[in-house]
């Protein structure tokens, strides 16, 4: 079993783009679920790509769905939070700070964790370098947040072991563009490994990258069972058994 925590639906601006081998790459490497965010959202209009996804996820069975929120459009995020997560196809939110620059230490977006954390359940945030340190402290400010950092800060690998240590409510998900030797080894040898999850960055890498990333770490079974898609059942209250 394995759930990607960090994918998307549609097109993307990228040469790496692989969004039409979508399901073909999930066959190709196992992959049991995915949780993905509208690129038409994340990029450009947060509720557009919203109400396409949500439209999509109705004939999909290997998909779940995170609603994505521009801080900077609190309306519209409170709206979508209440149209589509009691659908049962959404289980998080999406924030990416860099689109909408809108940094985890501005207000915006200290306001749209706090809305997450109203509507209980997981918040997907675009993080790098230092800025996870930056998560870790919005999340202790923050009652009941949950978040998942992204990219497990990226080049930052070293603040993420930092910012785990710090919020026991902060996840680390490992998908990154480049593959530093040794990254993904030395943050599971230092955080709990109940916080570790799996993301590939697809459509816009190919899942390849991040499998290869993760196999290279050497986690022992009962770790990678975990990072796998035991930790996601439990974060996410997914329906699914062994």
């Amino acid at each position: 079993m394995i759930i990607d925590v960090h994918a998307h639906w549609g097109p993307w601006f990228f040469t790496m783009d692989v969004a039409g081998a979508n399901l073909s790459a999930m066959d190709r490497f196992g992959i049991d679920l995915s949780i993905v965010s509208a690129t038409e959202a994340v990029i450009y209009d947060a509720p557009a790509g919203n109400r396409a996804l949500a439209a999509w996820l109705e004939g999909q069975d290997r998909h779940l769905g995170y609603v994505t929120v521009n801080p900077r459009r609190q309306a519209d995020a409170e709206r979508d939070l209440r149209a589509y997560l009691p659908t049962g196809r959404f289980v998080g939110v999406k924030i990416h700070t860099d689109y909408t620059r809108s940094p985890v230490s501005s207000p915006q977006t200290r306001e749209a964790l706090a809305m997450v954390a109203q509507a209980g359940v997981p918040a997907l945030v675009h993080t790098w370098g230092a800025t996870v340190l930056d998560l870790a402290q919005a999340c202790l400010d923050t009652p009941g947040l949950r978040v998942i950092a992204g990219h497990m800060g990226a080049d930052g690998h070293a603040h993420a072991i930092e910012a785990a240590g710090a919020c026991d409510r902060l996840y680390l998900e490992p998908c990154y563009s480049h593959a530093p030797a040794g990254r993904i080894a030395q943050v599971a040898a230092a955080v709990d490994r109940t916080r570790l999850l799996f993301g590939t960055d697809s459509t816009l890498i190919d899942p390849a990258s991040a499998f290869g990333a993760v196999a290279a770490a050497g986690l022992d079974a009962e770790t990678a069972e975990l990072v796998a898609w035991r930790n996601a059942v439990r974060l996410f209250d997914l329906d699914i058994t062994a």
